[in-house]
């Protein structure tokens, strides 16, 4: 598939993404033009001050080269796209959608290497003029309903962290079990009505996830089993197939630039890896969505169970039904 940066449809400009120190105010290239009162671009330069800090080695992905920043085709909304990578980082990436009307979208996602079971740090925000839909979260590379190890090892020390943001951020409604497979004990999913202090404290709480999961990164060490490096794999590869087949974003990008770019887009830059990581196909890990015809049930949900209200209690222990 030819990349965005080759189609006539698009104005597409390929910007280069300093890294920059924290004491010059310079703008990088995923930061916004200085417009509207709140912005999710001091998520992204926040993220990428911090995790300069964090690593020395935090260098351009060569994915910028096909994917930095392009008009829709409605000549007015802009999507902007950077990519980088460290040692223990294969992927970090961000995608904002400033439209003319309003709605600003933020994905921003930092995947590990498989030589670490680090768990994806991932922040999906979606706000219009009134509303505002959010996932923040660091998913389990793993399990942590049925793996007492992983969830100790990354999530014990982060409980009061997600009460603290759970209480400030409540749950948002139902939830499906199948979604509710990569998500952890410390997931903020939420909906609320904009207004700057609940921005205020999306910002804060993003700041800190962050920050937890920037801490996890520093004190993880390499992985030399290869059996275990080889689950790693498979493990992020399942979780990308899953993102890139189910992800609702995708709707919202086929809409802005149509059906080939935004599967290009989901393919190789959202869920970077989906096509590299592994050969199973989605049906192979999921075959319960398969239809009589072969195909793939487009459903969210096949399952049929959510869940109102948030499933772990006080402990991070699950309290809804086993997902198996």
């Amino acid at each position: 598939m030819e990349s965005l940066s080759s189609s006539s449809s698009f104005s597409t400009t390929i910007k280069p993404h300093p890294l920059l120190p924290r004491a010059k105010k310079v703008r990088c290239s995923c930061s916004m033009k200085a417009a509207s009162a709140f912005s999710y671009q001091k998520f992204i330069q926040f993220a990428l001050d911090e995790t300069k800090y964090s690593t020395s080695a935090l260098i351009p992905s060569s994915l910028q080269e096909n994917f930095s920043t392009l008009k829709a085709m409605d000549g007015k909304t802009e999507l902007r796209m950077c990519s980088f990578q460290a040692p223990k980082i294969r992927l970090l990436r961000s995608l904002s959608i400033e439209a003319s009307d309003g709605i600003q979208v933020l994905d921003f996602a930092v995947f590990p290497e498989a030589e670490f079971d680090l768990p994806i740090f991932c922040a999906n925000f979606f706000t219009s003029v009134n509303t505002n839909i959010v996932v923040l979260d660091l998913n389990p590379l793993h399990d942590v309903i049925n793996e007492t190890h992983y969830k100790e090892k990354y999530y014990k020390s982060l409980i009061p962290l997600g009460l603290k943001y759970s209480e400030l951020l409540p749950w948002g409604g139902k939830l499906t079990s199948e979604s509710l497979k990569f998500f952890s004990p410390i997931v903020i999913w939420t909906k609320f009505s904009s207004s700057q202090e609940k921005h205020n404290t999306l910002f804060s709480a993003f700041s800190e996830y962050y920050k937890a999961w920037l801490n996890l990164m520093d004190q993880t060490t390499e992985e030399t089993d290869v059996t275990q490096i080889s689950l790693n794999r498979e493990a992020q590869h399942r979780y990308l197939t899953w993102r890139s087949q189910k992800d609702p974003g995708y709707h919202i990008l086929k809409r802005l630039i149509g059906e080939t770019r935004a599967k290009d887009v989901v393919k190789r830059f959202l869920f970077n890896g989906v096509n590299e990581l592994g050969s199973k196909s989605f049906l192979d890990y999921f075959p319960e969505y398969e239809c009589k015809d072969g195909s793939i049930n487009e459903k969210r949900s096949i399952v049929g169970k959510s869940f109102e209200n948030r499933p772990w209690d006080t402990e991070g222990v699950f309290i809804g039904d086993t997902c198996s």
